[in-house]
């Protein structure tokens, strides 16, 4: 199949061809979502805990007398079933959220993705990305020249420091290397812009 190619005013400047399997494949919603969602799960860190009955500090005294009080029986406030006591089944600073994804589902989930952007034409091509300077408002002026003012993923195999430097500041904008490129960062931008080599990049990687 073939890409939309773009020059740097944004203009049409003819066409990429690309391997079929890569960009040209059916659309695989579930798939999709379940390579998102390991993706997040697997960024996520166990940080969070709670505190059993043990660990909370509470009087072990009994807070009244067993009988006569008309109330249930409690033996010492630290008992999940009151207010400040510990939790049953608490979060642990060691819990494990990782889901795994074999490597054929990963590629085809990535294809899929690939292939959903360009149908959309939310995918574009360029012969190659560049900013003279590492001044954020280069980028800005450059993006909005191509006409993509909304949140843009650019792709391309290597960055200097002019690219970095002047893409940083700018929250709707990012800059990865093919093999950074990640299931998230594909679907949540709006548009995303490659160069010719990264377009060989994820053939060699994906195709």
């Amino acid at each position: 199949m073939e890409l939309k190619l773009i020059n740097a005013k944004g203009a049409d400047a003819g066409a990429v061809s690309a391997a079929d399997t890569l960009f040209g494949r059916e659309y695989n919603e579930a798939l999709v979502h379940q390579l998102v969602k390991a993706f997040l799960a697997n960024a996520r860190q166990g940080t969070r805990a709670q505190k059993d009955r043990e660990q909370v500090k509470h009087s072990t005294k009994k807070p009244f007398r067993q009988k006569g009080t008309g109330r249930a029986r409690a033996g010492m406030t630290s008992s999940p079933l009151w207010r400040g006591g510990g939790r049953i089944f608490p979060n642990s600073p060691d819990e494990n959220f990782t889901e795994k994804v074999n490597r054929k589902m990963y590629r085809a989930g990535m294809a899929s993705i690939l292939s959903k952007l360009a149908a959309d034409g939310r995918l574009k091509v360029v012969d190659g990305f560049s900013v003279e300077a590492p001044k954020t408002k280069l980028m800005a002026a450059k993006i909005k020249d191509m006409g993509m003012s909304n949140r843009v993923l650019i792709i391309t195999p290597e960055i200097d420091d002019n690219l970095w430097l002047s893409s940083r500041n700018l929250h709707n904008v990012l800059v990865l290397e093919p093999h950074q490129a990640d299931p998230w960062s594909l679907v949540r931008f709006d548009h995303v812009l490659l160069t010719r080599d990264a377009v060989k990049s994820f053939e060699e990687m994906y195709a």
